[in-house]
Parts: C-alpha cells; structure tokens; sequence
C-alpha cells in the first residue's frame, strides 16, 4: 500500500507542478490565434500595417519577461523553497492573465501585460523541472521529467483547438478573444492553490538544515515511513554533509571548477540544440508552415491534430521509452529522425513548391506527414530529455543556478528562433527545412562526443558521473554513512 501510495503521490505533485509547462505552452500558442481574429484586431485597432509587428510584440515581450525572470528567481526559491516560489509564479501569471482579459482598447496596457504573464511562466519553467528532480524517486525520475513535455505539448494541443473553435463557432465580438485568453486563468490557479497540497523539496529542507520537516516531506511523497525511506533519507543526509565537506572554502569559485563550468556549457548548448532542431519554429508558426509545404486552405485544422500527435508522441515516450532507452539514446535517435523527415520535406517542397490557392496534393499530404513525423521524434528526444537532464546533472548546492542559467538560454534562442522563422520560411523558402536538417545531424555529433549517460542514477552520483575529481562525492562513503545512521537510529529505538 505504501508503495503505490508514494507512487501516485509522486505522479499527482508532478503533474500539478508541470500546470506551469501547460500554461507556458498554451500562453505562447493561444496568442497567435487570437491575434488573427476580427475581433481582437477590432477592440485594439490593428491595422495590416501594424498586425506583423503585434504578432511580434505580443510573442517577444512574453519571452522577455520569462527571460529576466530566470535570474531572479534563483536566489528566491534557494531562500524560500520551492512551494512559495511556484506559488508566487502562478499569483505573477494570473495577474497579468487578468490585464490580458480586460478590453483595455490599448496594446500597451496588453503588452504590460504579456511581460508580467512572462515572468510568472519564466519563473514556473526554471523552478518546477527542479523540485520534479528533488522530489521523484530515482527509478521513475525520468518518466516524471517527461511530464514536463507532456504538459507543453498537451497546452499547444490545447491552444491550437480554442483557437480554432472560437473563430469556428463565436461571432466577430469581444467574448470571442476574450474566451481563449481567459481560459490560462483557470490552469494558473490550480497550480497557485494546489501547492498547498503538496510539501516542500526533501533535499531543499534538509540543505537548509529543516531536518525534521525534510524527513516528513520524504516520507509523504514515498507513502509512509519504512526502513527503505530512512536509508533514502540517511543517503541524502549523508550526501549533503559529504557536499559541505567537499567544498568547504571554495564558495562561488566553485562555479568555476572545470568539472562546473563543462555542465553550465552542456545546458547552455543543450537548450540551444533544442531550439536547432527546428520544433519550436513549428510550434509557433504551424498554420504558416503548413502553408508553405502545401496544405492549402486546410492548414489552421491540419495544425490542430499536429497537436494531437505531439500529445500522443510523447505520452509514449513518457510511458515505455524513457527509462529503457536512456537520455544519450533518445537524443541520438531524435536528431537523426528529425533530420532525415526534414531534408524530405525540403526536397517534396523544393520540386514541387506549394501554389497559393491550391487544396491539398499529395506532395503536399507527403510533405505534411513528415511534419508530423519530424514532431513525434522530437517528443520522444529533444522535447522532454533537455528539461530532465538539466535538472538532474547540478549537485544540490549549485543546481539553482544550473536550473536557471539553462533556463534562461531557452527563454532566450525560444526568441531568436521566433524572430527567425517566419522571415526564413518567407525569403528562403524550402531551404529553411535544409537548414534544419543540418543543424539536427550536427546535434547527433553533439550528443555522441559530450552527452553523458545518466539514467538509472541518484542525484547524489552526478559528481562521480562528470567526472569530478575535486567535488566528486565518494558514493560508497555517503552510503556505508547512511547505512550506519540508518543502524544507529535502529539502535535508539530499541
């Protein structure tokens, strides 16, 4: 019973924590729909002239916010936890979601707006991929992580479809834009309030001395007390004063080690691979994309399940692959897919390039497939592994800064990448998916030189699996320490 009852614990604080993934990916897809209404163009006086650089603002301005955010939020959550933290990220989202709501008839007060739902999104996406890490058990931390793509994916689904059923089924009216933006109030809620059931990270508590509260936590998140819980805990006790030992004096000139600056250098290329695959850029501009390898007038619909098969992709990935295939594996084989579907789609669209008007054709079918297929790779690799590595690879007294500094380099090529596509798809045409293509077989090179394994390992081993020879906990110590905590405790009882 306590088993299953820590293991359905562990899935419910995950997935209420991955809410905040849900609304930085509904947040991100639903404006782009909602810029496009009548409506919407009509209560804030969007003109064609102007409508390219709103579509812009509205997208870049978020992004800023959430970029900034990740800098502020480290030595927040490293004070306060991370409960209050993802609390104070939802209050920041849903204040700007409310200013969003209103009919202000003003696009400034609606990109303040974006810029405050930003930080709270920001905020939420460095914290939660953290507290997801700190909290899961060893041998499902991976299939947890990957809920943090599941949620994206299930928000851009989620997006896609409001979008198109309010300029389906609404008339020309405000309600009709109002709706779709309204909706992220109800996700950013239940994230605030449902920290208030949960419990504050075991390893943050106990890092901050909390010992009585953190063992508490463990045994709440594992579904009671057993010996098997004070050994976790004992381990984690002992790995923290093998930390403070192994570090003693070095304070920040730790982030300096060799060791430290080779994983701020692999999240930092690794959130920026993510943005090389080219996903992202389909994501954000899907309906335009599917234009451009011949959809047609089908194209706003084709979008919608392109949702769906994200949704699907990854909720396989999540469920069979990615404790059996492992973080190396998954990337090596998503960027060689991605890269093969995208050199199709780049030579379907460059011999038979799409004519303006036209239904769909079977080059065009084709070309619409590999789309699909080209995003189910990347939700079985480069979609939900990034986000899991990242928040595993930092040992506990560095791993906010890690968080956060890879974090912001998403935020930050998430922009560049936004700004890129449309412009490549409208002035190079086939060329972009080629592009593409080489920069996802140059991410298999990547992978294979500087990716290290990490499945199947505690956070305490992270040290030991990079290699550091300054830092490196001696694993076997921290747990013959445990082991003897564990037996003396046994001893005080009896």
């Amino acid at each position: 019973m306590g088993r299953k009852l820590g293991s359905f614990r562990a899935w419910y604080l995950v997935a209420l924590c991955c809410v905040g993934s849900f609304l930085f990916a509904y947040d991100t897809g639903v404006v782009g729909g909602v810029l496009t209404l009548q409506s919407f163009q009509n209560d804030f006086r969007i003109t064609k002239e102007n409508q390219p650089n709103v579509g812009s603002n509205a997208t870049s301005l978020l992004q800023a916010g959430a970029f900034f955010s990740c800098f502020f939020v480290w030595p927040f959550t490293a004070r306060f936890g991370r409960r209050w933290s993802i609390a104070l990220a939802s209050l920041i989202f849903n204040i700007g979601g409310i200013v969003q709501v209103i009919n202000t008839h003003s696009l400034a007060a609606f990109y303040v707006a974006r810029v405050i739902s930003g930080i709270g999104v920001g905020m939420a996406t460095v914290i939660i991929p953290m507290y997801s890490a700190e909290m899961a058990p060893k041998n499902i931390r991976g299939q947890l992580g990957s809920m943090f793509q599941f949620f994206f994916t299930l928000g851009v689904m989620t997006s896609y479809w409001v979008d198109y059923g309010v300029s389906q089924r609404l008339g020309s009216t405000t309600l009709q834009w109002q709706i779709p933006i309204g909706l992220q109030l109800v996700p950013g809620g239940i994230l605030g309030l449902g920290m208030l059931l949960t419990k504050e990270s075991t390893r943050w508590l106990a890092k901050s001395g909390r010992t009585e509260d953190a063992m508490r936590s463990l045994i709440w998140v594992r579904g009671g007390d057993s010996p098997e819980v004070k050994e976790e805990f004992a381990e984690i006790l002992a790995g923290i004063h093998e930390e403070e030992r192994a570090t003693e004096g070095i304070t920040w000139k730790e982030y300096l080690l060799p060791v430290n600056r080779f994983r701020f250098i692999i999240v930092v290329t690794l959130q920026i691979g993510v943005q090389l695959t080219g996903n992202t850029s389909l994501a954000y501009y899907a309906p335009q994309i599917f234009k451009a390898v011949g959809a047609g007038d089908q194209s706003l619909l084709i979008s919608g399940f392109f949702g769906v098969v994200k949704v699907v992709s990854c909720l396989f990935f999540l469920l069979f692959l990615v404790e059996r295939i492992g973080r190396r594996g998954s990337l090596l084989a998503g960027a060689s897919l991605m890269g093969a579907y995208m050199l199709i789609i780049a030579c379907l669209t460059a011999t038979h390039p799409p004519v303006s008007g036209q239904s769909l054709t079977s080059t065009g079918a084709t070309a619409v497939a590999m789309v699909y297929l080209e995003a189910m790779s990347y939700n079985i690799s480069w979609g939900p592994v990034p986000w899991i590595y990242m928040s595993e690879i930092f040992p506990s007294r560095i791993r906010e800064a890690g968080v956060a500094v890879g974090t912001a380099t998403q935020w930050l090529f998430n922009f560049v990448f936004s700004q890129i596509t449309p412009h490549a798809i409208n002035n190079i045409g086939w060329r972009t998916f080629l592009m593409f293509c080489i920069f996802n077989w140059a991410l298999v090179l990547y992978t294979w030189f500087f990716i290290k394994e990490t499945k199947g390992k505690s956070l305490e081993e992270m040290d030991s699996v990079f290699g550091s020879g300054e830092t490196a906990l001696d694993i076997e110590k921290v747990r013959e320490r445990a082991l003897s905590d564990t037996v003396q405790t046994a001893r005080e009882k009896l």
